[in-house]
């Protein structure tokens, strides 16, 4: 909710809090379905043991599930931009938010139907989850802008994030009491982890009507043009959606500053998007650890997480967004290369630990330092840019992985390769110098 003239301090927290409680409801469905017990549940129920066969190929569960990691993105890749641009000229950011929330929580709740067997039908309700996921998130990090000033930013993102990760761990405590309660609640193994997923779907839909009571959107001033007015409503919003994404394109692409942080970030995110979808079924696949190893682990990430991205909000008030975040890719590449060599339970619990530590501080302080270099008026416009530059680069992650555990029949390899990602965002990162990128903001340059 943008501050006009008269709104008070009080409807600002309220704004806030709600544009919150948003991350507290989806991070349900990121903890509990798509990193904590669908992975799980789908290599050792859904898919046979000896993988599935397709066109007379068979391919392993991890593979499977890399593959549809990727279509997923590539999906949102397509779509956002243009989503992004309608969004703000019609001033239905908060529609699309909520349009996208509760068509992913239906099609989490859908996935309670799946079992053994069900492959290509879970591939697809998890597909059409996840794409809902990301689509939402595009227009909930484009009220970023609107709701915080550029000397609050860094802190507000923060929040979010570690609203997040208090809601998906709570959700995620009690799917995981399922789980290891299933015999005293008369339950099997597999009926509770559908249990735990619908759950988080419900979780998803049911927060979310707090963000639709307390998060409003000033009304837009923009009218069709005369050309466009005869139109299909759908159509003409689709025509104005893709030429301003040309235009944003256009436009970021003048701006050395902006542009050089996106292909930076583009680096970066794959590797950390790559981790979080691909670590559960690395641990049950690669490393074969137990379910209660898995979940543990996740639960602890969740914890620590709610403090690091507020730690690095902090941080960053100190030195800076940009430097904060480049502390944050170094560890990520220790992460990964630990990663690769470790070969118990210890290790990946204590692996969860330092990625918990950096996980919200890297993405939250990533969108408030992109943020603060955009403007306010075309924020979904921009940040649906934002989302192509992170699904171009985290559709290859997966893709990547499922080619080397194919060829190889090893995912660490897979695992390794992420540090060139990291490593590399890390020196484009330390180029961008984002006051020059703010002042072509105030300068009107955009």
């Amino acid at each position: 909710m943008p501050l006009r003239s008269g709104t008070t301090a009080r409807e600002d927290r309220r704004a806030i809090f709600g544009w919150c409680m948003y991350d507290w409801a989806n991070s349900a469905y990121v903890t509990t379905v798509a990193v904590g017990l669908l992975p799980r549940y789908f290599a050792d129920v859904v898919v046979a043991p000896g993988g599935a066969t397709f066109g007379g190929v068979t391919y392993a569960a991890d593979t499977l599930w890399a593959i549809v990691v990727g279509a997923a993105t590539l999906i949102t890749f397509l779509s956002a931009p243009v989503l992004g641009a309608v969004a703000d000229f019609s001033a239905a950011r908060k529609r699309f938010l909520l349009f996208f929330a509760f068509t992913g929580s239906l099609f989490t709740l859908l996935l309670y139907t799946c079992r053994s067997g069900d492959v290509l039908k879970t591939m697809l309700y998890f597909l059409l989850a996840q794409v809902a996921f990301v689509g939402a998130n595009v227009f909930y990090d484009a009220f970023l802008p609107l709701i915080a000033g550029p000397e609050r930013m860094d802190w507000i993102s923060g929040k979010g994030y570690s609203y997040g990760y208090v809601g998906g761990g709570l959700q995620f405590a009690l799917a995981l009491g399922l789980v290891v309660c299933h015999e005293r609640l008369g339950l099997s193994l597999a009926q509770a982890a559908r249990a735990g997923i619908a759950m988080a779907g419900l979780w998803w839909a049911g927060f979310t009507l707090i963000t639709a009571r307390t998060l409003t959107e000033s009304p837009s001033t923009e009218t069709l043009p005369d050309r466009l007015r005869r139109w299909p409503r759908a159509v003409a919003y689709t025509v104005i959606g893709l030429s301003r994404t040309l235009r944003t394109t256009r436009r970021v692409g003048r701006f050395k500053h902006l542009l050089l942080f996106l292909v930076a970030f583009m680096l970066y995110d794959d590797g950390i998007q790559t981790v979080i979808n691909m670590a559960t079924i690395y641990g049950t696949v690669e490393l074969r650890l137990s379910a209660t190893v898995l979940m543990l682990t996740l639960l602890l990430i969740q914890v620590i997480a709610t403090f690091g991205a507020l730690l690095f909000g902090r941080l960053a008030g100190v030195v800076g967004g940009k430097r904060a975040i480049m502390v944050t890719l170094v560890l990520w590449s220790g992460v990964v290369i630990y990663a690769y060599f470790i070969r118990s339970a210890a290790q990946f619990f204590a692996l969860g630990a330092v990625v918990g530590l950096v996980l919200g501080g890297s993405q939250a302080l990533s969108r408030s330092l992109y943020g603060s270099m955009i403007p306010e008026e075309a924020s979904a416009e921009f940040y649906g840019f934002y989302t192509v530059f992170s699904k171009f680069s985290s559709m290859w992650g997966p893709w990547v992985f499922a080619i080397i555990k194919q060829t190889t029949g090893s995912s660490r390899l897979a695992i390794l390769s992420l540090v060139v990602l990291f490593l590399g965002g890390l020196a484009l990162l330390a180029c961008v110098d984002e006051e020059k990128a703010r002042d072509a903001r105030r300068a009107g340059a955009f």
